[in-house]
Formats: structure tokens, sequence, C-alpha cells
């Protein structure tokens, strides 16, 4: 069940000390814990019984799904432990007021008020945990006129303005191609929790309010500051960049390719490797400013010299001669190539429990001291530990069967 290619090297775990109860739910709750468990906190997923996390009922494959450990829930949650706990019975309650009592992180993505309405909102939890880090994730913040709304990733995409400048004139608006906003909203919210943790000498309970809209628009920096500070509105603009021309993406004789030639000496090179040396010199093309006015123009010619060529033919020249340059790959491809194989930022766990074969699951984007951040587990069926977890609070094995019997987890 270990992961077969964890570094062999003892790993940095800068959060190994840290346990983090993780409430949540689909994506960006548990892509943030997903964040922390990568740096070394252990997360506990306290989940419903009898159906858990619904993205276990969600992916491609329905088997799984029926099984409750669906591809969309193996993606975002190895290494977490499972405890099955019903929040709305007393004794499933004062189960997760000891388990409380021992953890320093509590993540939740319920809409606002819902854990108040079960009696476990932030100044009960605090009261119980007085340095408790709590981080709330919900579509649009704890206060505001749309705080109780739902707010699924697509919603947020449509209202944060960034599917109006998705796509070009033709398309848009259109959403990116995955869940952007949640996936933004748990990254913020592991940084958040991160940066809480860092906090030295603290000796009192912090709230994280994370609004997934904000922080989707918190990304769309120069965009944002376009409009903001030179009454620009952003536009959708396709494949091409705003800010520079010939910058975007090209066809070739075959495939693809992305040309980010956005300094003078670039489109002077880009013009050399082409075998258009005269575009360099031609008054639409010669200056950068000239070029963002003709950039459909320019795009034309240079899409004619690199018919005669491959993509990958022309990213080996274009690369040679420091012209940024790469083709566009599909997933598949963009997870095999050497590179991201080398880095490790793949894991494959084998033969894992209600899964019954090896899976393969994405890491975190970034190495510390040398070593790509792994996790010693695969994702947990529905209440794997959950007798284990309730042992370690003192519960007898009597006492875990009468919760059974109860129904409280």
């Amino acid at each position: 069940m270990n992961c077969d290619d964890t570094p062999a090297a003892p790993m940095s775990r800068p959060l190994r000390d840290i346990r983090v109860l993780d409430l949540t739910n689909v994506l960006a709750g548990p892509f943030c814990c997903h964040q922390l468990a990568h740096m070394g906190a252990e997360v506990i997923k306290v989940e419903t019984p009898g159906t858990g996390d619904l993205a276990r009922q969600l992916g491609a494959d329905h088997e799984l799904n029926k099984g409750l450990m669906g591809v969309s829930f193996l993606a975002q949650n190895a290494g977490k432990k499972s405890i099955t706990i019903n929040l709305k019975h007393p004794s499933g309650k004062e189960a997760f007021l000891r388990l409380l009592r021992t953890a320093d992180v509590v993540v939740e993505n319920f809409r606002p008020g819902v854990m108040e309405r079960l009696g476990l909102g932030f100044e009960r939890l605090r009261a119980e945990r007085p340095r408790l880090v709590y981080c709330a994730i919900s579509g649009f913040g704890q206060n505001g006129p749309l705080r109780n709304l739902p707010a699924y990733d697509q919603i947020v995409q449509g209202m944060s303005g960034a599917m109006s400048i998705t796509g070009d004139a033709g398309t848009a608006p259109y959403r990116v191609g995955y869940p952007i906003a949640d996936t933004i909203g748990g990254m913020t919210a592991a940084f958040a929790v991160a940066a809480a943790l860092a906090e030295k000498d603290r000796q009192q309970a912090r709230f994280i309010d994370v609004s997934m809209l904000e922080a989707t628009i918190s990304t769309m920096g120069w965009a944002l500051s376009n409009l903001l500070n030179a009454g620009h509105a952003p536009e959708p603009m396709g494949n091409e960049n705003i800010t520079a021309s010939p910058s975007g993406t090209f066809q070739t004789g075959q495939g693809m390719l992305n040309i980010a030639a956005n300094k003078q000496e670039q489109f002077e090179a880009l013009c050399q490797v082409i075998g258009r040396p005269e575009l360099a010199a031609d008054p639409r093309f010669s200056q950068r400013q000239a070029r963002l006015q003709h950039r459909y123009e320019l795009k034309e010619e240079i899409e004619l010299a690199l018919a005669a060529q491959t993509s990958l033919h022309w990213w080996e020249l274009l690369t040679s001669a420091g012209v940024p340059s790469g083709p566009v790959y599909s997933v598949e491809e963009a997870v095999a190539h050497p590179q991201i194989q080398e880095r490790g930022m793949i894991g494959r766990f084998s033969d894992v429990p209600g899964v019954g074969r090896d899976i393969r699951v994405a890491r975190t984007g970034f190495r510390l001291d040398g070593q790509a951040l792994a996790v010693d587990s695969p994702p947990p069926t529905l209440g794997q530990h959950s007798a284990e977890v309730l042992r370690e609070l003192g519960y007898s094995e009597q006492d875990i069967e009468k919760l059974r019997q109860e129904n409280a987890i």
C-alpha cells in the first residue's frame, strides 16, 4: 500500500507535529488538506457515516463510485485518515469534541452558519481548544449579501469575471477546463493555515475566512489592474497575450506551438529562425507597439513560415536561439513527460484497499530540500481509521461498539 517511489532519504515534514481535522467535501477543502498532508500534517478526515465525502461517488470509474472510492476522491485524499462521525448525534458530537481537543487545525467548507447550527461553531470550538486555527472555506465568505448561496466552481468562475475573459470573441464566456476556482480556494486556504501556524508566540485562536470568489479574483492581478488603474476593461483574447506580440499559440505544419517572443531581441531572433528576417524591418512589426496593433497580420506571416515543419522541430530551433516556446500537450502527454517523471510529481500506491489495483496521484508543485513531498498512505476507505482514532482518544472496544449501534459513528 505504500507509495512505490517515495524518496528513500529522510523527508522534511515542516508540519509533522500538527493535527488537522478535515471536515470538508469534494474539492476546495480536501485540496487544502491535501497540501497540508504533504507538508507532514496528520490529517484526519471526519466524514458522514455511510456516505462520506461526496467526491467518493464522483469520477470516470463507475464501479469505484459505487464502492465509495471514486477517482475524484483519490485525487486529493492520499495520506489522510478517515473517521466517520455523526455530528448531529449527541454521542457523535462528544466524540468529535474529544478529538478536537487533540487537534491544531479545523478545516470546513459548509455553508456559513452550518457549524453554528450543529453547536460546533468557532466560539464553541475555541473554548475547547484556545489556540485552534479554524479555517472556513465558502463560495462567497462568511458575510455579505451572497453568504448563504451555494457556490460550485462553475458558479464562481462565472461570477469572478474569469469566464468573461476566457476564450475569444466568438466563444467567451468560457469556463477553464478544470475546477480552477475550487483549486485556488483550496490553495489559498492551505497558505492561510500554514501562515497562522507559523505565527510566533500565538496564544489565541485564529478564524480564517476563505472566499472562493475573492481568492479567484485575487489571481487575476494584471487583468484587474488594467481595469482599476488604467480604465481598460479586460477582453477575451483566446490564446493571444494582451501585453506582447508575437506571444500566443501558433499552428505549425504538425501541432500547435506556444511562442512568447516578448522582447525585441527575441522577436528578431524568431524572424531569423523561421527564415523571415524581413519581418523585423517591416514598419508594421519593427517596434513593440506596432506589433500589438498588427498582431493578427504578424501571426498570419509567422504561421505561413511555421507550416514548413512540426512544432517539435521549431521548438528545438527556437529554444536554441533563446526564444521562449513550447509545444501544446494533452494532459496525458504532460504527466508522461520526463520533466514531470524525473521530479517525482506523480506518486504511485500499489494494491490500494477499496480500489483493488495500483493508483497514481499528483503531489504538490514544489520540492523541499531537493525532495518531492510525498505521503505514506493511499486515500482511505470510508471510516478506515475510526476504531484506531477512537481508541487513541480513550474509547474502549465496548464504547466503540455502542457508538456504532447508536449510529453515532
